[in-house]
């Protein structure tokens, strides 16, 4: 028979682990309580920071509207093409911020210009990429691996080129879109094209829909040394300087004696493309919202593609 006293100890015991069982189950649901209310106030956070974006999105077409409604030229003198500062974002329960950019995508070479619509490589284009990595110090060849991986055949350009009986080879193995791209960031998958390099050349291409012409008002410096083999650094220096007080004064003067007569019809002093890119923080929640807006010619002003990114 148990002696009452080590009957008590037991009982004692018993109790104890039971309080600790109990007190370490409370405290696993009073921690995964915590986690779902943190996860739903981030979800939360985060769909308030888009709605946020999209209604900064409407302002910003307005502006795009009214810009082509005042002036037939665009610049980077004109008021979308400064940074937007901070603007606080208050309400009830939350407090954050917005700030963004606006980009002229047309100043930017369109990668999507290296195909013709019947599928097939434009010569012009290809030579004045080519030219383009050149003033990026990149190399050339690149420029007839991009032409491969959007023309439609499989035929692998001589002598520089690359089709899928190169890239079904890689782990992992992928095929070449032969079409026109939505993204430019593509052109990182292509044969010969490293982070470096791409990292070099990509504020200086995009990938539009169908063809487009490059807005000389707001072109990158390589851009404008791309139009013609003869420009020097000293010239696009130049033009940069000239353009500064709202644009060129006659395009057609400044350029008919600096590129060759076939590239005249592809400068504009306007654009019909546009990226925007916000970020808005919401509390703890950080967004990076990107749209690209088609301005068309009556001011209607339209996203085209958005996404959610961290550059």
């Amino acid at each position: 028979m148990i002696a009452p006293s080590r009957q008590r100890g037991v009982a004692l015991i018993t109790a104890i682990l039971i309080t600790a069982l109990v007190s370490s189950v409370a405290l696993s649901l009073a921690w995964d309580n915590a986690l779902d209310m943190r996860r739903t106030m981030t979800l939360l956070y985060r769909d308030q920071a888009v709605q946020v974006a999209i209604g900064a999105e409407s302002w910003i077409q307005s502006i795009l509207r009214d810009d082509l409604a005042e002036t037939d030229t665009d610049h980077l003198g004109e008021i979308w093409a400064s940074e937007l500062p901070g603007l606080p974002v208050q309400s009830d329960v939350v407090q954050g911020e917005l700030f963004g950019s606006i980009e002229d995508l047309q100043g930017r070479f369109n990668v999507n210009n290296l195909i013709g619509q019947d599928g097939d490589v434009d010569e012009l284009a290809l030579e004045q990429f080519r030219r383009l990595l050149i003033a990026l110090e990149l190399d050339p060849r690149i420029a007839g691996i991009a032409a491969d991986w959007l023309d439609s055949n499989q035929e692998a350009g001589f002598p520089d080129g690359a089709e899928d009986a190169i890239y079904t080879g890689f782990i992992p193995a992928y095929r070449t879109p032969n079409l026109a791209i939505t993204n430019a960031t593509e052109l990182a998958a292509l044969e010969g094209v490293d982070k470096e390099s791409f990292d070099i050349l990509a504020p200086h291409i995009v990938a539009l829909p169908g063809r487009t012409g490059i807005n000389v008002n707001t072109a990158t410096a390589a851009v404008l040394q791309s139009l013609d083999e003869n420009l020097s650094a000293s010239d696009v220096e130049s033009l940069i300087s000239e353009r500064e007080n709202g644009g060129f004064a006659d395009l057609q003067n400044t350029f008919s004696t600096l590129v060759a007569p076939e590239v005249l019809p592809q400068l504009e002093e306007t654009t019909s493309y546009f990226q925007l890119r916000l970020v808005v923080q919401i509390a703890t929640v950080r967004i990076i919202y990107f749209s690209t807006l088609q301005r068309g010619p009556r001011g209607d002003v339209v996203p085209i593609l958005r996404s959610l990114g961290t550059t």
